[in-house]
C-alpha cells in the first residue's frame, strides 16, 4: 500500500459516495481520483485501467457540465431510465468488445489478466456514459464492474484498492436503490403536477 493508492482511493470513494447521493460534486472529486488512479495502474501494468482513467478524466469534465446544465432548459439533468432494447444492445456490444480488447491485450502487451482487465474497462465505459446521462441503469453496470474489479486488484496486491472496490460495490447497490426511489418520486411528482 502506497501513499498514492491511499490518496487515490480517498478521492474515488468520495466521488462514488457523492454519485450515490446524486450530488454534482461527484465530478470534481472524480477528476482528482482519476488522475491518481491512472498513475497507480500504470505502475502495476494494468494498461486497460490506465486507458479507462484517461476516459474517466474526459467524462468527469463532461459529466460535471451535463449534470449542472444538461437539462431541457439548460438546468439540472433529471434521473431517467434507458429502454430495455438499448440496455440489451449495450450489454451485447460490451461483451463483444471485451473479448476483442482482451485478445489484443493478451497478444500485444505484457498485461496481467487481460480479459478480466478488459471487462473492467469496457463495462466501466458504458456505466460512466450512463452516469453522465443520469440514467438509473448505470448502477447495474457499476455493480458488475466492482464485483469483477475486487478480485482483480487483490490479485495484483492492491489490497486497499480491492477493499475500496468492495465498498464501491456496496455503494453501487445502494445507489441503484436510492436513484430508483428518486426516479419514482419524480415520476409521481410529474403525474401530480401535470
Amino acid at each position: 500500500m502506497t501513499p498514492l493508492e491511499i490518496i487515490a482511493n480517498f478521492f474515488n470513494l468520495g466521488s462514488v459516495f457523492l454519485a450515490n447521493r446524486n450530488n454534482v460534486h461527484t465530478w470534481w472529486t472524480g477528476i482528482v481520483g482519476t488522475i491518481l488512479y491512472g498513475v497507480m495502474f500504470y505502475e502495476v501494468k494494468l494498461y486497460a485501467d490506465v486507458i479507462l482513467q484517461a476516459f474517466f478524466l474526459v467524462t468527469n469534465v463532461y459529466g460535471w457540465w451535463a449534470w449542472a446544465y444538461g437539462g431541457k432548459d439548460h438546468d439540472e439533468l433529471p434521473i431517467t431510465r434507458i429502454h430495455w432494447p438499448q440496455l440489451m444492445l449495450f450489454t451485447a456490444a460490451a461483451i463483444l468488445i471485451t473479448v476483442g480488447h482482451g485478445y489484443l491485450l493478451y497478444r500485444l502487451t505484457d498485461a496481467n489478466f487481460p480479459f478480466v482487465d478488459s471487462i473492467v474497462l469496457v463495462f466501466s465505459i458504458i456505466a460512466q456514459f450512463l452516469l453522465m446521462k443520469r440514467k438509473l441503469e448505470n448502477w447495474l453496470f457499476w455493480i458488475l464492474v466492482d464485483a469483477v474489479a475486487c478480485p482483480l486488484y487483490a490479485a495484483k496486491e492492491l489490497y486497499l484498492t480491492a477493499a475500496i472496490y468492495f465498498l464501491f460495490l456496496a455503494l453501487a447497490v445502494s445507489g441503484l436503490l436510492n436513484w430508483l426511489k428518486l426516479w419514482r418520486a419524480a415520476q409521481i411528482e410529474s403525474v401530480e403536477g401535470g
